[in-house]
């Protein structure tokens, strides 16, 4: 069987930590060529007092100096800052952008090799359509026209691109594609779950994002441990009651993965969203969201 060429798309915080495990497993395993392409949007970047294209920056150095400072991916992994040519040999897609961007990335992008499939790492991106709430996999497997699989977990990106240990769980349909993409992300530091409940798994990711502004005001608020923790119980029964009302299929044991349990309390102790709740209550209201999200962020 050839070898599978793999390319993330999108090189943001998150994008560099995932291409950290996934280049050591293209190495690592036969099943892959050991190049790792990344596509990284041609911004410039201020680097010793000089202006330089982060991806110029990034092939010379393997740091991307703006979204992942102080980590060194291997040599092997690649920037490309043209999309087309990032994508058209590649055989295994991996998403890692922000939700608004994917419709415009993919009109762009061109034609995708023939039994490529992708593996959505979006959390968000949900829209309601006639009483359906579409997801972010759903857009993709719509505009792809190829199967679309994702992963979601509790991973701190800078955790993970530090080789903590954490677990992921990948929501996949297709089973002919479930050994390779597990294949792919999982090793002794990222251990990979696979389970056939693609809505769970992707709307346990998104949803947990509320429930940590309410640990956030928790925090700004004073309250103890006892109020959280309820807060938490409470929101992952919600989240279990929103999901179900629009997928009523999907299964109890996705919630006790570590895209949704798991994920819920990483968020709501050390997430993005709580950290900004907490400085909201505690700025009174003074400072709008924004400003909160440019400052701490």
């Amino acid at each position: 069987m050839a070898k599978k060429n793999v390319t993330v798309v999108g090189s943001g915080n998150w994008g560099m930590a995932i291409a950290t495990i996934i280049a050591g497993n293209t190495a690592r395993h036969a099943d892959f060529n050991d190049d790792l392409t990344v596509w990284m949007f041609d911004e410039e970047v201020q680097h010793k007092g000089v202006k330089r294209k982060l991806s110029e920056l990034f092939n010379e150095t393997k740091e991307n100096v703006k979204y992942l400072p102080g980590i060194t991916l291997p040599n092997h992994v690649k920037a490309e800052p043209d999309l087309k040519k990032a994508v058209k040999d590649a055989d295994i897609l991996i998403w890692v952008l922000p939700h608004q961007f994917v419709a415009r990335t993919v009109s762009n992008m061109g034609k995708v090799k023939d039994g490529c499939v992708s593996v959505s790492l979006i959390k968000g991106g949900l829209e309601l359509e006639g009483g359906k709430l579409g997801l972010c996999s759903d857009l993709l497997r719509k505009l792809l026209g190829h199967e679309v699989a994702v992963l979601m977990g509790a991973n701190v990106a800078n955790e993970v691109a530090q080789g903590e240990f954490c677990e992921a769980t990948l929501g996949i349909k297709d089973k002919t594609h479930e050994a390779l993409l597990v294949k792919l992300f999982d090793c002794q530091t990222f251990r990979v779950n696979a389970v056939d409940d693609i809505p769970g798994v992707e709307l346990c990711g998104a949803l947990k994002n509320v429930v940590a502004l309410g640990a956030g005001f928790c925090d700004g608020l004073d309250y103890g441990g006892n109020t959280k923790a309820a807060l938490i119980r409470i929101g992952l029964q919600e989240m279990k009651t929103f999901i179900r009302y629009f997928y009523p299929e999907v299964k109890d044991a996705t919630f006790l993965e570590s895209c949704g349990v798991a994920d819920l309390i990483t968020t709501c102790f050390g997430g993005r969203n709580r950290k900004c709740a907490e400085a909201f209550v505690r700025g009174k209201g003074a400072k709008s969201w924004d400003a909160i999200e440019k400052e701490l962020l």
